[in-house]
């Protein structure tokens, strides 16, 4: 062990006149134990936040959409068979979009109707992960429905308890789905109205989708919205969403125009943005309590120079240089960093799992999920910590430097 790593450890215990200057040091440690910690388990939870988002999103909705501009897809058999090729593709699905009017009664609701595949749709989105009543085999079937004390057969749809519960309806319920685009007429354009039976009830636990989104079979959707054998975009799923933008740009690039492609980050690119912004500056206000320890720092280490004045001057006389002087200073601010660092990266470790372990409520109403989410990622806390320790170190740097400015001769002269 060198000289200058000694006397800076030594300079962590005061000597019992000097006491006040130990508790200083204690206070700074736990400063910036307690900022480090709060900062990691803030970073876990917003992460956690971020990615149950996504996972929601991603859950009922694909990766990447294929598209043609301006036009239908009536090849699409052939084109799924080329997008399932590509390097990265789990899936894909042909679906239709389309707006319609909802009617129960007297209750109206205007929805997205949503055609699917029912035997490839569960590839692609996590469908049948949110049904809480029915089944997607009834999207693919005719359903017997009693309506006036006779039995008809309907085909199915499958809608959002939210939905269901404003149109008073559930499992087995009729209901009206009506067009805007009507059909024209010698009296007029009439609207498009057909009947379903209400097949299934899913909850993602985003109220938008539960309460605006309505599947369809595929088949139905083709008639209903009158498209013949095409549809409006394939859905596709990959085994990485973070490289879902790759991938579509290469699906794009080998297909070329009129074919578009759209990934998950061009679809809610502010939703996301917002969210990284907010942990990013969640992360730049929580580093301000390391500033707070790091402030401890430098006062703990000016009272330090002040106190050992006399000791500074009998080393640079005995031959240390003022270098010498400047690192065993650093040295004792740094330490100062590592330990609260360190304690602070356990603590925030320990809280985390504890956080995850024991599942900590939220407001069902509030919130889009039942607990509090936490995702620790090793990459997070090496960025917390080496965040801290620059900031300790540079804290440490100006009363290292006016310790090694001090005048020995001056200094034994009058003292």
């Amino acid at each position: 062990m060198n000289y200058e790593l000694f006397i800076g450890l030594r300079y962590l215990r005061a000597r019992r006149q000097e006491t006040f200057i130990s508790l200083i040091t204690v206070i700074s440690v736990l400063g910036v134990m307690i900022g480090v910690m709060t900062l990691n388990v803030v970073m876990a939870v917003m992460t956690g936040f971020e990615e149950t988002l996504r996972d929601r999103l991603l859950g009922i909705n694909a990766h990447i959409a294929l598209l043609k501009s301006g036009d239908q897809l009536s090849e699409y058999e052939e084109l799924v068979q080329q997008v399932v090729k590509q390097e990265g593709v789990v899936a894909a699905s042909p679906a239709i979009y389309g707006q319609v009017m909802l009617t129960s009664g007297s209750r109206v609701s205007g929805v997205v109707v949503r055609g699917v595949d029912p035997d490839r749709v569960n590839a692609v989105v996590d469908l049948q992960r949110y049904m809480k009543q029915g089944s997607i085999a009834g999207l693919k079937q005719q359903n017997p429905v009693q309506v006036q004390d006779r039995t008809i057969m309907l085909p199915g749809v499958i809608m959002g308890e939210r939905l269901a519960a404003q149109l008073g309806v559930f499992v087995g319920s009729p209901i009206q789905v009506v067009s805007p685009l009507g059909s024209p007429t010698a009296i007029g354009v009439i609207p498009k109205v057909r009947r379903f039976v209400v097949t299934g009830l899913l909850n993602t636990g985003m109220s938008e989708i539960d309460s605006t989104l309505v599947f369809m079979g595929l088949a139905d959707a083709q008639k209903f919205f009158e498209l013949g054998n095409a549809v409006s975009n394939i859905e596709i799923r990959v085994d990485d969403v973070n490289q879902s933008r790759e991938i579509a740009d290469r699906i794009q690039l080998q297909l070329g125009f009129p074919y578009l492609t759209e990934d998950w980050t061009r679809l809610w690119p502010n939703l996301f943005s917002a969210l990284q912004l907010e942990k990013t500056v969640y992360f730049l206000v929580l580093l301000l309590m390391v500033l707070i320890g790091a402030f401890n720092i430098i006062s703990t280490l000016v009272m330090v120079v002040m106190e050992k004045r006399k000791d500074i001057a009998i080393l640079m006389s005995m031959g240390a240089t003022r270098a010498s002087i400047r690192k065993i200073f650093l040295l004792k601010g740094f330490i100062i960093g590592i330990v609260g660092t360190t304690l602070g990266l356990l603590l925030g470790l320990v809280v985390c799992t504890l956080i995850a372990q024991y599942r900590f409520e939220l407001p069902k109403d509030v919130f889009l999920i039942s607990t509090v989410p936490v995702r620790i990622y090793f990459s997070n806390f090496m960025i917390v910590t080496l965040a801290s320790f620059i900031v300790c170190l540079l804290a440490s740097i100006y009363p290292a430097r006016q310790a090694a400015k001090l005048d020995p001769v001056e200094i034994i002269r009058y003292e």
